[in-house]
């Protein structure tokens, strides 16, 4: 039987690699998950209620795009967010982020690009999704490095430009995954005049946007409206997931220009999943609450105190900006990984799980990812292991 070769490069995703990798030795403590970003502060209040009033919503088909009410609370926010003004047909409702940023390929990514085969640029290290969108549509991905030496982001700017003239999409996240760096208004204003100078679409992966230290990062779509940028030329991702406590919601949005967004809800009326209504009613409350927003923020921040204090000898130790990631640097992340599991119970990611290799060198090799999701005290008693079992 024959099947498709396009994906057959891809790596097994970070999770199975990471179990094959631990689960055959026994843990040396109570295990405690640092693993994946899956928040588990308190949900708000709001959602059991209304859930609750609107069960019966479960018994009809919703809109594909999102309903009236979840988009207006989404432009609201952008607006009051970003000083964006944009209309609700430049949004759309999204069965989780992820399906928007994979999708944005097939949406959005033409078959040639300057006669050639198009290009998506993107981070390495990576949110995974991004390089089998790419795949997906006959597109290569080239991975750029956002290691220290840039501030932890791509300069996409050193490309030569017969890459650049390839490429049709780049995909930016700010703060960043895993290394919670944040893209200024220069560094942004910078890669949109790139992508007018070449025909790109910026595609700014936005999800940890609500989780700060210091101040709030600024946007894609403020940046492009400040400069006065084609609107065409940016579409931004947003989730409820991390801002909100509720991965389990999974509930996003895109917005960008009229043209991407009409291609998006076309692709959408024939492949995608409409989130359900009763899930839109808490998103459109969700959106339109920033209380319990400022209180996971602020759990968050006593958090990145705390790992500050915790790392503050560790030699080349640098807290995030934003996000609820640690990007941790130690000789070798695998056996880092497997080290600390064996002797303490704490379990956290290879940096090289969340990269590719390129000329030989994975960037994410000399680095753990730490999720600081689990409980204040749990999080405390675990870092702190880690820093007595990885860095003495």
């Amino acid at each position: 039987m024959a099947f498709p070769e396009r994906f057959s490069n891809l790596p097994d995703y970070a999770f199975p690699r990471l179990r094959k990798l631990l689960d055959h030795h026994a843990p040396g403590g109570e295990p405690i998950a640092m693993t994946i970003g899956e928040p588990r502060h308190p949900i708000p209040d709001f959602v059991g209620p209304i859930l609750q009033a609107h069960l019966s919503d479960f018994g009809k088909y919703p809109p594909n795009e999102g309903a009236p009410g979840l988009l207006a609370a989404i432009a609201g926010w952008l607006r009051l967010r970003y000083g964006a003004d944009l209309s609700p047909e430049r949004i759309m409702v999204l069965n989780g982020t992820r399906e928007g940023l994979f999708d944005a390929c097939m949406a959005l990514c033409p078959e040639v690009k300057n006669g050639r085969q198009p290009v998506v640029l993107m981070p390495n290290p990576f949110y995974q999704p991004y390089a089998a969108a790419a795949l997906s549509v006959g597109a290569e991905p080239v991975f750029v490095p956002a290691g220290a030496a840039t501030g932890f982001l791509p300069d996409y700017t050193a490309l030569p430009a017969d890459i650049l003239d390839r490429t049709a999409l780049a995909y930016l996240c700010s703060p960043a995954n895993p290394q919670g760096s944040i893209a200024s208004r220069d560094y942004i204003a910078e890669v949109l005049a790139l992508a007018e100078k070449h025909d790109f679409i910026l595609l700014a992966d936005e999800c940890y946007s609500e989780i700060w230290r210091d101040h709030p990062p600024v946007g894609a779509l403020q940046v492009a409206d400040e400069i006065g940028a084609d609107p065409e030329r940016v579409a931004v991702f947003h989730s409820l997931s991390k801002r909100s406590n509720l991965p389990g919601l999974r509930s996003g949005f895109v917005a960008g220009g009229p043209e991407a967004i009409t291609r998006f809800r076309q692709l959408r009326n024939y492949g995608g999943a409409p989130l359900p209504l009763p899930i839109q009613h808490v998103s459109e409350k969700a959106w339109s609450d920033e209380a319990h927003v400022e209180a996971n923020r602020a759990l968050y921040q006593e958090k990145f105190r705390i790992a500050d204090r915790i790392f503050a000898k560790v030699q080349g130790y640098k807290g995030p900006d934003g996000g609820i990631f640690l990007w941790l640097p130690v000789e070798d992340g695998e056996e880092a990984a497997l080290k600390l599991w064996r002797e303490t119970g704490v379990r956290v990611l290879p940096g090289a799980y969340l990269a590719r290799e390129v000329a030989g060198l994975n960037p994410g090799k000399g680095y753990i990812r730490v999720a600081m999701v689990a409980p204040k005290e749990e999080m405390r008693r675990g870092l702190e292991m880690l820093r007595d079992c990885l860095y003495g």
